[in-house]
């Protein structure tokens, strides 16, 4: 191997190793919601506008299944 292809390889893996660490500190500013609290507030929010006469929710799937046939 020549000294050439030697510091084409080296420059590579230096700039592969600072690309990855340039996209580490930027992903690094982002907030991720916790695992099974974004499942509460979900629930939560389904409770609260669902009406009570459609809680078990054989009406509204009924009627998406036939809905979803006529598409």
């Amino acid at each position: 191997m020549s000294s050439l292809e030697v510091w084409i390889i080296i420059i590579l893996v230096v700039g592969v190793i600072a690309s990855n660490l340039a996209a580490l500190k930027y992903s690094a500013k982002f907030k991720l919601p916790q695992f099974g609290q974004h499942d509460k507030e979900k629930q939560l929010k389904s409770d609260i506008t669902q009406p009570p006469n459609e809680a078990d929710g054989n009406e509204t799937q009924t009627t998406d299944k036939s809905s979803n046939q006529s598409k």
